[in-house]
């Protein structure tokens, strides 16, 4: 790890099992990240990633988004924005999020809000896109990092990984190999923002040599 590399303050918002966040939390403890897990969010009461949070000692809660069924907006956006000041984070990473993000915490966190989606964007933004992929005949699919903006996965792009699709696929086997690079993608886009070589150019990530 590059010990000049500045600490990340990291909040993770998920909404399943938080394996993404478990492989971002892995680097950390491994001397590979530099970065603190400050806080954990979910908005589903039961959802995996609070438990993961729960074992690992990171404070963490239930962020009740109604009466929105598919974005964090209102008061909850509000009360979202005061638990990430008050536990002091300064990057916000979402770790299959189901919902839109809108701008009060994009602004509130410029270009700190990072996203990874199952697919090599701009192909197959959106849900099930293992799904898509495979529906449309695609001979490579992947996982991306990006930086959040006000569209559905239309951030700049950080870093992809790319996977095979094999003619024996299935949804459920293609999307477990996807996971895999994921869990390198995320912790290795975090450790390029935290060593301060990414740079924003339009829509192009320029990333400096270390």
């Amino acid at each position: 790890m590059n010990t000049s590399a500045t600490t990340l303050k990291l909040a993770v918002l998920g909404s399943g099992s938080g394996s993404n966040m478990q492989s971002v939390l892995d680097a950390i403890r491994a001397g590979k990240l530099n970065a603190e897990m400050k806080l954990v969010l979910s908005d589903v009461a039961d959802a995996g990633i609070l438990e993961r949070a729960r074992r690992n000692n990171i404070p963490h809660a239930w962020l009740d988004c109604a009466p929105f069924k598919t974005k964090l907006d209102g008061d909850a956006e509000q009360r979202c924005i005061a638990m990430l000041r008050e536990a002091g984070a300064d990057t916000v990473i979402l770790a299959g999020f189901m919902r839109i993000v809108k701008p009060g915490l994009l602004n509130a966190f410029p270009m700190r809000v990072l996203n990874i989606h199952p697919a090599l964007l701009p192909a197959f933004p959106g849900l099930q896109a293992w799904q898509q992929a495979l529906d449309y005949g695609t001979k490579v699919a992947g996982c991306t990092v990006h930086f959040v903006d006000a569209g559905t996965d239309t951030g700049p792009i950080i870093v992809q990984r790319s996977v095979p699709v094999l003619e024996e696929d299935t949804p459920e086997t293609l999307h477990a190999r996807i996971q895999e690079q994921e869990h390198e993608a995320y912790p290795e886009a975090l450790r390029l923002l935290s060593e301060g070589r990414l740079s924003v150019d339009g829509r192009r990530v320029l990333i400096r040599n270390g």
